[in-house]
């Protein structure tokens, strides 16, 4: 009789300590979901940042800057619900306005346009790493969530169930073409 009770409390300690793990392991997922949000964050911000600031700044034509002007404050000012459509709709500007490479090249010989192109370049290519980033870290979180141990035994305690950042993030050609030059 001692025996089996030792033998129940070691299976119900191990079983104890593999519950924990995975706990721990989820709310790492959780804490890499939100390290991963804050960077996607700041990288659509630094984005839409440059991009009103080139608006702004008298190298584009009026129509171009205006475009690029209202997508941009449209993106930085967007409450959480609609925030990737706002970026997607940034994406879309910078392509209508760097469709082709004559834009750029306008730009770059601009007085402090080199420096600005640079900028933006960087800004526009680090966009669909963070959401890839950022989504690879949600994927993981919700295959974890869809174990059936995590859902019966509650696991994931009281946090949301991670989302995805879907948008448009394809650079326009005349800008991801180009390697950033280094001054």
């Amino acid at each position: 009789m001692t025996v089996t009770l030792i033998w129940i409390l070691v299976v119900l300690v191990a079983v104890g300590l593999y519950l924990s793990w995975t706990a721990g392991r989820l709310d790492r997922l959780h804490a890499r979901i939100d390290a991963a949000r804050a960077a996607l964050d700041a990288q659509l911000l630094r984005r839409a940042s440059v991009a009103q600031e080139l608006a702004t700044s008298g190298v584009l034509d009026p129509a171009a800057s205006i475009v690029l002007y209202e997508a941009a404050h449209a993106a930085r000012q967007a409450e959480e619900e609609q925030r990737e459509v706002a970026e997607s709709e940034l994406s879309q500007a910078l392509r209508a306005v760097f469709a082709e490479a004559q834009q750029v090249e306008a730009v770059r010989e601009a007085p402090g346009g080199d420096a600005a192109a640079r900028e933006l370049t960087e800004a526009v290519r680090r966009v669909p790493m963070a959401r890839r980033f950022h989504n690879d870290a949600v994927g993981a979180a919700r295959r974890l969530r869809e174990h059936r141990k995590v859902r019966w035994f509650r696991l994931a305690g009281h946090a949301p169930f991670p989302m995805a950042f879907e948008m448009d993030d394809e650079p326009p050609t005349a800008l991801a073409d180009r390697a950033p030059q280094q001054s």
